[in-house]
């Protein structure tokens, strides 16, 4: 028997907080899975091999998390929280269990799709069900606790990753999930009712599949145009596929009732800006922090549980970004200098780390990592606020989704990219090594990895070292170009003075947005 959402409201104290801490359990496993690899992945290449696919373990569970998110909203309202949120955490945890059976690389990606397929629906169903389980002021106190969930995953995850790996095994990395998701489902089986919302939306199945068509065949268009080698057939279809794809998705929205993207909002100034920052500092962060640990692995020698402690600062430091610069966008009301600071110092950052090798002190790159995180608080929850405060009330949570979805297909994107331009570059770089040289490497340069450089012998060592932070020389200059551009981008944003109180929504223009009639003050 279904139950109206009131019903969640009426629960007694002690069974809402169980829920509660049921739903952000959830959202803590689906947000760790994003960090806790970063610091294992290169133990799992080295078991796996196939460096190459280094950044597809990253990209195919973000891919697959951007894929399905728009859909489980709705499903809840439809079919109820309590089946929805149980189905992601039991495929969330069956695609784990997976993750660790994995044989090979191939699997190993395999098995993140899945994963991601389930991991899509935590977050997302853990905030449908804070919102029903609370009135609407004490909503948002409960709300805000939970961001503290993403903070502790972004703190624990590359530690972790890196401790767990070392230790006992990479595995370990995904078979943590599934004691977790088992007492999670548990939870919410037996604690949980069943709450259906009253209204009966439509899901927009042929926009949300034709958005997740254009942006997968775009990350397999942007790594095949980087691969080494002739080009083959799947190098010319792509592109015409990811162009239709995207053709037959804005003929969809154009039409549909309910739209995953309403195109209306992308005639926004601030949210079409916000959008297209958004996505290209994710290529340069998101895309970007996987290859740290490898780069700090290969070049300067570091294990992966030290790895693991030099995110820590970072962490903190995105943190202690994200909490100032939201205090001081409280007392000022002005957003704009904080994504054009965050730009500055990715790419300061990032041409600095060119200049990183084996000899650079363990406090010289922590320093780096925190001016690199530094700048990722100030602009992630900035950009929120942009796009929140600049469309009309009713649009509020279709432009949140959209600027999530952009974030983990930028993401998606960058890992890819990466990817590509560390392999094209080792290939290069392994033109340049003597006869000698490479029969003393023992194998080409692209399926080399930290521990194999490690117990390589000295000159030999120093060869690959060298080589490895040439190619990613070419990673970070590609991180800079989008911080550049993103930072072109930025300084074109209005400059706002946020009000202090919501605007009726009377007051509030079509698409101009509340923040509209106070630019420029």
């Amino acid at each position: 028997m279904s139950h109206s959402a009131s019903t969640m409201y009426d629960l007694a104290p002690r069974r809402k907080y169980v829920i509660y801490l049921a739903a952000l359990a959830g959202m803590f496993m689906a947000t760790l899975d994003i960090q806790i690899i970063a610091t294992a992945l290169p133990t799992m290449v080295a078991d796996l091999g196939r460096l190459d696919l280094f950044g597809w373990v990253g990209a195919a569970y973000l891919l697959a998390t951007a894929a399905v998110t728009p859909f489980y909203g709705k499903l809840g309202d439809i079919l109820g929280r309590k089946p929805v949120f149980i189905f992601a955490i039991v495929l969330f945890t069956v695609g784990s269990l997976a993750c660790a059976l994995a044989w090979s690389m191939e699997s190993l990606i395999a098995a993140r799709v899945l994963q991601g397929l389930g991991g899509g629906g935590l977050v997302t169903s853990a905030f449908s069900t804070i919102a029903d389980l609370f009135e609407p002021r004490e909503r948002a106190r409960y709300q805000g606790y939970s961001t503290a969930t993403f903070t502790l995953s972004s703190v624990i995850g590359p530690v972790a990753g890196g401790v767990l790996s070392q230790s006992i095994g990479w595995e370990f990395v995904f078979l943590i999930n599934i004691p977790v998701g088992a007492v999670v489902i548990a939870v919410l089986f037996f604690a949980m009712p069943p709450v259906t919302k009253a209204s009966r939306p439509k899901i927009d199945y042929p926009g949300g599949l034709l958005l997740a068509a254009s942006v997968t065949l775009g990350v397999l268009w942007s790594q095949k145009l980087l691969a080494p080698g002739e080009p083959d057939a799947m190098s010319y279809m792509l592109p015409v596929l990811t162009v239709l794809s995207l053709i037959g998705f804005v003929m969809v929205e154009r039409v549909a009732s309910e739209p995953v993207l309403p195109l209306r909002i992308l005639t926004n100034r601030t949210v079409a800006l916000s959008l297209a920052i958004s996505f290209l500092a994710s290529m340069s962060t998101l895309g970007m922090l996987n290859y740290f640990a490898l780069f700090l692995q290969t070049v300067t020698g570091l294990n992966p549980a030290m790895v693991g402690l030099m995110f820590l600062p970072a962490s903190i430091f995105t943190l202690v970004a994200s909490i100032g610069s939201g205090i001081l966008i409280a007392r000022t009301g002005r957003y704009k200098p904080y994504p054009i600071a965050s730009m500055v110092l990715g790419l300061v950052a990032l041409v600095i780390f060119t200049r990183v090798d084996n000899e650079t002190p363990v406090w010289g790159v922590a320093a780096l990592m925190m001016m690199f995180s530094f700048g990722i608080g100030l602009h992630m929850q900035t950009l929120m606020v942009a796009v929140q405060n600049a469309v009309p009330h009713r649009d509020v949570g279709v432009t949140t989704g959209s600027l999530s979805l952009v974030r983990l297909s930028g993401g998606a994107f960058g890992l890819a990219i990466n990817g590509g331009l560390l392999t094209a570059g080792l290939v290069r770089g392994q033109g340049l090594v003597s006869e000698k040289m490479a029969s003393r490497l023992g194998l080409p340069l692209s399926e080399l990895t930290p521990e194999m450089i490690s117990a390589l012998p000295e000159d030999a060592a120093a060869e690959a070292v060298t080589r490895f932070s040439h190619a990613f020389h070419d990673v970070y200059y590609f991180g800079v170009a989008l911080f550049v551009v993103a930072l072109f981008l930025a300084i074109m944003l209005k400059d706002v003075r946020l009000p202090k109180h919501e605007a009726k929504e009377a007051d509030a223009p079509e698409v101009g947005g509340r923040a509209a009639a106070v630019a420029g003050e």
